[in-house]
């Protein structure tokens, strides 16, 4: 199967069983489209030349396994050790974001923050059932986990001790809306977090429009010089400002380009999840949201050239090394590898299925106690997805969110056409991308063997 797609002037053929991308004319690109199922694609004005020509290169590429290869195929790699938890340190929020999907913060439940006792207890959970794994992972999450502030402290230190008697590494992440990141949490994440996620939504109308605090004001002006100074004190590791468009931003792109001019160089922006009518992504927005992602490419692109390129998270894709195909196919590990635990201990899928009673798999106390949706949850991959079969972009995607999958058509197998199309017109900005530092890259190195 191959995907022929033109970005600007250029035109692109990407094989999807070798992953192999290529630049081609116009001609080529309509040639190999018209083949394609439901293309209609005027072809009468290519010479009977032209076609053997390009007849010619096609089955040249064929020939080295760079185009129309067969999919190899792949198992999907899910063992029975556990890799990571999500711990939601805190069911509460100094915020009241309209479109949070965990009910700003509370989940559909009281307002608690875990004890100390249950999150030591969900260390040693995942270090008793991680197997063989050197490395876990641990993700502070909320509600606003800053506001849990000791037990956050408390749980990394016991985990780091934890694991050195195991012969195990903990990496850490937490997620902050960044109001009560002060100059300690600050050292205190350069000196214990392998990544922090901070909130953002983008320019103050923008962010303060959604993002109030609990006395209905904006927050923009309280968190934005934390943000910066974070960034400025961050060094080399690893972080990212997050923000999240609706239907009121659908311009997000002045969004991304406005929080890297705030100094951050690690962004992703992504589409709202809520069922709010004024909010919500809806397929009408789709050519809106497509043409958005062409002007932050072409924005990410020129900066990149100027020495002032960041980092967008859904333009970062690895077509020659990446993840192994066993891999991706494998699709997400909730409920299987991965965890949410929330402020009493109870375990769910992921932090989009925590409260949902229905998806209760058990506790750090007492362990996994629904082996059957444990096990529904590992049987779940890209070909248990059967809609993906014929998308191009399936070995890159996975098979999208089970969790956004199940809230919107009900079945974690079922992908989420809106979240698709997105994905798709993504995955071919970010592939354009690719071709043009490759062949900026080319350009230099030619400049410099002259």
């Amino acid at each position: 199967m191959i995907h022929v797609f033109s970005y600007r002037d250029k035109n692109y053929i990407y094989d999807v069983g070798s992953g192999s991308l290529h630049e081609c004319d116009g001609a080529t690109a309509d040639f190999l489209r018209a083949g394609e199922e439901g293309q209609d694609v005027d072809i009468s004005y290519i010479s009977d030349e032209q076609i053997k020509e390009i007849l010619a290169d096609v089955e040249g590429l064929k020939a080295q396994g760079l185009l129309f290869r067969e999919e190899t195929s792949a198992r999907p790699v899910k063992s029975g050790e556990i890799k990571a938890l999500c711990i939601h340190i805190c069911h509460d929020c100094n915020f009241r974001c309209r479109y949070c999907f965990a009910d700003e913060g509370a989940y559909h439940a009281e307002r608690e923050f875990m004890s100390a006792e249950t999150a030591k207890a969900a260390v040693d959970f995942l270090i008793e059932n991680s197997g063989k794994r050197k490395v876990l992972e641990m993700d502070f999450f909320g509600g606003e986990p800053l506001m849990n502030l000791p037990v956050l402290k408390e749980t990394v230190y016991y985990a780091k001790e934890r694991a050195a008697q195991a012969g195990k590494k903990f990496l850490f992440t937490t997620t902050t809306n960044a109001l009560l990141l002060s100059d300690d949490v600050i050292r205190f994440f350069n000196e214990e977090m392998e990544n922090v996620v901070l909130s953002l939504d983008g320019r103050k109308e923008v962010h303060d429009a959604i993002r109030k605090t609990v006395n209905g004001k904006g927050s923009f002006d309280y968190v934005i010089g934390n943000i910066k100074k974070f960034v400025s004190l961050r060094g080399d590791k690893s972080y990212y400002v997050r923000g999240t468009f609706t239907a009121k931003n659908l311009d997000f792109s002045k969004d991304v380009l406005f929080i890297a001019d705030q100094g951050a160089d690690s962004i992703s922006m992504e589409p709202v999840v809520t069922d709010l009518p004024d909010l919500r992504i809806t397929e009408e927005h789709l050519p809106r949201i497509e043409k958005e992602y062409e002007t932050l490419c072409d924005e990410y692109l020129k900066r990149l050239a100027e020495g002032r390129g960041f980092n967008f998270f859904h333009f970062n894709i690895d077509l020659e090394g990446g993840p192994c195909l066993s891999k991706r196919v494998s699709a997400c590990g909730a409920g299987n590898e991965y965890f949410s635990v929330v402020p009493n201990g109870d375990l769910y899928p992921c932090h989009q299925f925590a409260g949902d009673r229905e998806f209760r798999m058990g506790s750090v106390r007492e362990g996994i106690t629904r082996p059957d949706l444990r096990e529904k949850f590992r049987n779940s991959c890209l070909f248990t997805r059967k809609k993906c079969g014929d998308c191009f972009a399936k070995f890159i995607c996975s098979g999208g969110c089970s969790a956004n999958n199940y809230h919107f058509c009900g079945d974690i197998d079922e992908p989420y056409p809106i979240t698709c199309a997105m994905m798709k017109k993504r995955i071919e900005c970010a592939m354009h991308i690719l071709a043009e530092k490759k062949l900026r890259a080319e350009e230099k190195e030619a400049k410099a063997g002259a």
